[in-house]
């Protein structure tokens, strides 16, 4: 990440519009992601799919970062932190989402997923001493209640029929790697300190082991599952897109964007990710946004500007 990273607020919030903008950009590509995604499931099972663009975002990376893979590198001395921050995040986040949707319905694994703010609070409370302010706590019911408002479409009483099962479990446990990740994204290590200061060779050291994992889930998938790989000029212009966008520039601008608010502030922000979903949807299907959006929207801007003031 930047070099700003490492002397970023991790408590206090200091949302600037330079920040907005980095932590706007992740949740409308990772929206893109999940349209796209979900054109291309009868094409590509879901680890291979991960694995894939992963592999490709390696190869974007390699010529800008070559450095951190020599030997003698300060990667290989912090191999410890690099495994887990590339299970946390490149690997087993949306591992254990693809799995979530084997067992879970899309509304489930959204609702339960609009529980990351609260994690970033709970974890940064737990694990780091920050303090929870009731000013915070609010604003993470108002940004979870526009998120409920999008999935429901506006129709509360949709909730009525709503039933956890296991892969709701998995989505929990994702947003809880997720908000941890994001709070070791704002404690560096000092022996880290030459390789964050190159975006590009810290996200590159990720990917280096987060393939690792990768590599293992998709060995599984493709052991016990009925996996599926058929290529195609629709593959390969998603594999290209999810690797530049959700994969390389998501990731830059969301650890930028930690960087800068602070995870207690970021963790809002990921709740953006169903609104332009559904808006990414609707323009997709030709369907015009209705009311419930606009109104959603105002949620959960409000309540990450609630929870960002002094």
């Amino acid at each position: 990440m930047t070099q700003s990273l490492k002397s970023a607020p991790t408590g206090a919030a200091n949302l600037t519009p330079v920040a907005a903008v980095l932590l706007i950009i992740p949740p409308l590509l990772w929206a893109g992601n999940a349209v796209v995604g979900r054109m291309i499931a009868p094409l590509i099972s879901p680890m291979t799919l991960n694995l894939l663009r992963w592999v490709l975002a390696f190869g974007l990376l390699l010529p800008f970062a070559f450095w951190v893979l020599r030997p003698g590198s300060p990667l290989w001395a912090q191999w410890r932190r690099f495994l887990l921050l590339g299970l946390l995040s490149t690997s087993g986040y949306n591992a254990l989402l693809y799995l979530a949707l084997n067992t879970s319905t899309p509304i489930n694994v959204t609702l339960v997923g609009a529980s990351t703010p609260v994690w970033m609070l709970l974890i940064g409370r737990m694990v780091y001493g920050q303090v929870i302010s009731g000013r915070q706590m609010l604003g993470a019911a108002l940004s979870i209640a526009g998120v409920v408002l999008v999935m429901c479409r506006g129709e509360w009483a949709q909730l009525a029929g709503l039933r956890l099962v296991v892969g709701d479990v998995y989505v929990l446990l994702a947003s809880m790697g997720w908000a941890y990740y994001s709070w070791l994204l704002a404690h560096p290590t000092p022996e880290s300190a030459p390789i964050r200061a190159d975006w590009a060779a810290f996200l590159l050291g990720q990917i280096v082991f987060g393939l690792i994992w990768s590599i293992a889930f998709t060995s599984v998938e493709w052991g016990l599952t009925d996996a599926r790989l058929h290529w195609g000029w629709p593959l390969v212009a998603a594999l290209v897109f999810i690797a530049c966008g959700p994969a390389v520039l998501a990731y830059r601008s969301w650890g930028a964007g930690v960087g800068r608010a602070g995870p207690a502030v970021a963790g809002f922000f990921i709740n953006l990710t169903p609104l332009f979903t559904a808006l990414l949807s609707s323009a997709v299907l030709g369907e015009a946004p209705q009311l419930f959006h606009g109104l959603a929207f105002a949620l959960i801007v409000s309540g990450i500007v609630l929870s960002s003031r002094r």
